[in-house]
């Protein structure tokens, strides 16, 4: 690297370095924007890539791997030449300040030797960032749904060959003391799951990778079926579910629902609320994934007569 140091007149040497880590499925890379905004840091490196204000400057995703080993060497720099390539945008860029991302602080070390950066000065763990609950909500999501987030916009991810693509502006709070949590509920009035000022708004793609769903769960159509029944009712037992279509998808399964609407209800919006609950509900009850659920309203039931 002497040679690009002659070249663009920066030394590698002259970065600080942070570290971000936690057990896998824990929230990190949901929660890096927040550590990088605390410690006034514009760039992060997060499985295999090195992304700037929310747009990636070089690399390649893990998530792109075909089996969670490949997915492991990305991660790690493993290959020389995305290495190098990553080792030179950081140069080139003139960057001062990174967080890297990683499992454990060896790994974050390891990241750093490869890409000839200096050890991280500070180390941040994921417990100091969010709460038990929090990481074991990460940790269902990625388990059962087989989700991770990429740090960058939609538009960053959208030509890539992910199995599938979900993309949301997604509000990310930072962890609070469950003493002063409940102090500052009784006198405000605002329960915790409200936002509040200790949360912030950032663009993020959420992605299901294929190595993270290749052992989906198998089950019969009639078990779906009755299952999808079951989350109808409980929605709105006024709900009439009068057909239901499944079927196998790339990783899970689809359903395709035709229902009849009590009188009065928002068809565009009750219908997202209905797709919302089944999928959660039988993703959260069985860890089966649902792919997808499609709504069809067959008819508007009259309203009911009050005595």
């Amino acid at each position: 690297m002497d040679f690009l140091k002659d070249l663009l007149g920066f030394d590698a040497k002259e970065i600080t370095v942070y570290a971000f880590y936690g057990p896998s499925g824990t929230g990190k890379s949901f929660r890096a924007k927040l550590v990088a905004q605390k410690y006034g840091i514009k760039v992060i490196i997060d499985d295999g890539l090195l992304i700037q204000d929310d747009e990636i400057l070089a690399g390649k995703s893990a998530k792109l791997e075909k089996n969670y080993m490949g997915a492991v060497r990305v991660a790690l720099f493993d290959d020389k030449e995305h290495r190098d390539s990553v080792a030179r945008a950081i140069i080139k860029n003139k960057i001062r300040k990174i967080l890297i991302l990683g499992t454990s602080e060896k790994m974050v070390n390891k990241i750093a030797v490869r890409l000839q950066l200096p050890i991280p000065e500070r180390y941040i763990k994921i417990e100091d960032i969010a709460t038990p609950e929090q990481m074991e909500e990460a940790r269902r999501s990625r388990q059962i749904e087989g989700k991770h987030v990429i740090p960058v916009r939609a538009y960053e991810v959208k030509d890539k060959t992910y199995s599938k693509i979900f993309v949301k502006s997604i509000r990310v709070s930072l962890a609070r003391r469950k003493f002063f949590a409940r102090i500052l509920e009784r006198f405000s009035g605002r329960k915790e799951n409200q936002p509040s000022q200790n949360t912030k708004l950032f663009e993020k793609s959420v992605v299901r990778p294929a190595f993270s769903v290749s052992a989906g769960k198998k089950v019969s159509h009639a078990v779906l079926a009755r299952l999808a029944m079951c989350f109808v009712n409980q929605f709105n037992p006024d709900i009439r579910l009068k057909k239901l279509l499944v079927r196998n998808v790339n990783f899970g399964y689809c359903f395709v629902m035709t229902l009849d609407i009590p009188f009065g209800s928002q068809l565009t919006e009750v219908s997202q609320d209905i797709k919302n609950y089944v999928i959660s509900m039988i993703e959260k009850d069985s860890g089966i994934l649902i792919e997808d659920v499609f709504i069809v309203v067959d008819k508007i039931l009259p309203q009911k007569q009050t005595s």
